[in-house]
């Protein structure tokens, strides 16, 4: 190896840690355009308005699929399909209590041993967007 091709190496070093990172996309949340769904309001709903809903279901996992893939899949997975660097979406169930854990989850973050493992999407993302997501995950196989 030249000492020119050397020094162009060492120059990549530091760029290679943030290309992987941008890899499977940026680490800020990211907005989700809602504009095929109704506005839900300001009260938070208490399940997922989406699961039966024949005439949303379908707009609902479009939009979820999006908003899935550009804040969520880097750690969750592509297609929720958990690669171990966060938990399983496919395992959470379709319940009240479940649907409230998922909201709680999404709305306020994760943080283990004082590291943050997942950001708090409050404010960021709106009631459609994250129960769209969560219509997303339920749609997928186990």
């Amino acid at each position: 190896m030249t000492f020119r091709a050397f020094l162009a190496a060492l120059m990549l070093l530091p760029v290679l840690p943030i290309a992987a990172v941008y890899g499977h996309g940026d680490g800020a949340p990211q907005p989700v355009d809602t504009s095929g769904l109704p506005p839900l309001g300001d009260q938070w709903q208490a399940t997922n308005p989406y699961r039966n809903d024949e005439a949303l279901r379908a707009t609902a996992i479009e939009i979820g699929s999006r908003g899935y893939n550009s804040n969520c899949a880097r750690c969750h997975g592509l297609e929720v399909k958990s690669g171990g660097m966060a938990p399983d979406l496919r395992e959470l169930g379709e319940g009240e209590s479940e649907d409230a854990w998922f909201i709680a989850r999404v709305l306020g973050g994760a943080t283990v041993g004082g590291r943050q493992k997942m950001p708090p999407f409050d404010g960021l993302l709106n009631q459609e967007a994250i129960w769209a997501i969560r219509t997303y995950i339920d749609s997928q196989p186990e």
